[in-house]
């Protein structure tokens, strides 16, 4: 991943709203959400979580799939494992990490 990528992808996840949209359908999985569904579970006005997955979107981390009247909304996992193999590759200077070294890596 380039590094003008992930700044564009953590940019998008520095809002607490758009973190939790993520991570919910992230939770999802490859069935995604529709934004009705979103909104309902999340407590977000229609309008606002427009906005969220608009930014989402277009950093990349989410997709977007009509299904007939609904759009139905996917992490995008490929871009979601990128981001976090990029945000830790030099960690413990390249190493494999080990679960108690990966706590105390001072990467």
């Amino acid at each position: 991943m380039k590094e003008e990528n992930a700044v564009r992808s953590l940019s998008a996840l520095a809002n607490e709203s758009r973190l939790r949209v993520f991570r919910a359908l992230v939770v999802a999985g490859p069935e995604g959400l529709t934004p009705s569904a979103l909104a309902e579970q999340l407590s977000i006005a229609p309008n606002a979580l427009s906005f969220h997955l608009k930014e989402l979107f277009h950093a990349n981390l989410v997709s977007q799939e009509r299904q007939g009247r609904n759009v139905v909304y996917r992490a995008a996992f490929p871009v979601m494992n990128d981001l976090l193999t990029y945000l830790t590759e030099n960690c413990c200077q390249g190493a494999v990490c080990a679960a108690d070294t990966a706590i105390s890596c001072h990467c």
